[in-house]
């Protein structure tokens, strides 16, 4: 069936790039806007061999994974904090609620009046699209905590960081999970779109650069890097997830299917 699937996702993958190949040749666009799918693989392998490519691509790795790795972090002990603490869950209900919404992209002049273009710019606008997408993981995990479970480890004495370790956090490890893949594919959203709009290192600028210079299909070239990016932290994700829960019983499931 794994098999099947994959050839099938190969199938529809050769079709889009044909779809893309045959769309500007039979002048349904212009190839000025939108270049043939060959034209992208030509200057794809141009990117490829230039130094400033891999210097841009490591630029917008550093800023997803350090924007990432503090992202979830405080993400997780504000969650762990909010939840054990009394009254710190219903005191910063409101708060939370407020601050969620807002977009990470209403941040970008903040971002350029404290960092101008720097790297502190990306990480702000990051960690703060990134941070929610954690912490309200952890909050859904830990309400669900067995209030039965809760209580007998109590009734044995247990400490807060013992029952946190061994209560807690095998429920919430789930949703924690789950928090960090969604926050890996943002922050990459993030990043790039700094880097886009401030100038920030990185392959948005590169992107920027090669759109106002009309460099199109160059243009597209790093537009398919960004996507490829996407896919494989997609995948990284997954696979990281399916490991650290391999023990719990929907991975297991999932792999017994």
């Amino acid at each position: 069936m794994k098999g099947a699937d994959a050839l099938l996702g190969a199938a529809g993958f050769a079709a889009f790039l044909a779809l893309g190949e045959a769309v500007p040749r039979l002048g349904l666009v212009k190839e000025a806007y939108f270049p043939p799918t060959s034209r992208i693989a030509d200057a794809l392998g141009q990117e490829v061999t230039e130094g400033a490519f891999w210097t841009a691509l490591g630029d917008t790795l550093t800023g997803w994974a350090l924007g990432l790795a503090i992202a979830v972090g405080a993400g997780v002990v504000v969650g762990v904090l909010v939840s054990v603490v009394p009254y710190l869950r219903e005191a910063t209900a409101s708060t939370i609620e407020f601050l969620r919404p807002i977009p990470s992209v209403a941040l970008i002049p903040l971002a350029v009046l404290l960092y101008g273009t720097e790297l502190r710019s990306v990480l702000l606008l990051v960690v703060y699209a990134s941070f929610w997408q954690v912490l309200v993981q952890v909050l859904y995990g830990v309400r669900d905590v067995d209030p039965v479970a809760e209580e007998t480890a109590r009734s044995y004495g247990l400490g807060a960081w013992a029952r946190i370790r061994h209560v807690l956090w095998p429920t919430a490890l789930p949703y924690v999970m789950t928090g960090v893949r969604l926050a890996a594919a943002v922050a990459l959203i993030l990043a790039v779109t700094a880097e886009l709009v401030i100038g920030a290192p990185g392959l948005g600028s590169r992107i920027a650069v090669a759109q106002t210079s009309q460099a199109v299909p160059e243009m597209y070239a790093l537009v398919v890097v960004t996507g490829l990016l996407g896919l494989l932290i997609n995948v990284g994700a997954r696979t990281v997830e399916r490991r650290a829960l391999a023990w719990h019983q929907s991975v297991r499931g999932e792999v017994t299917v």
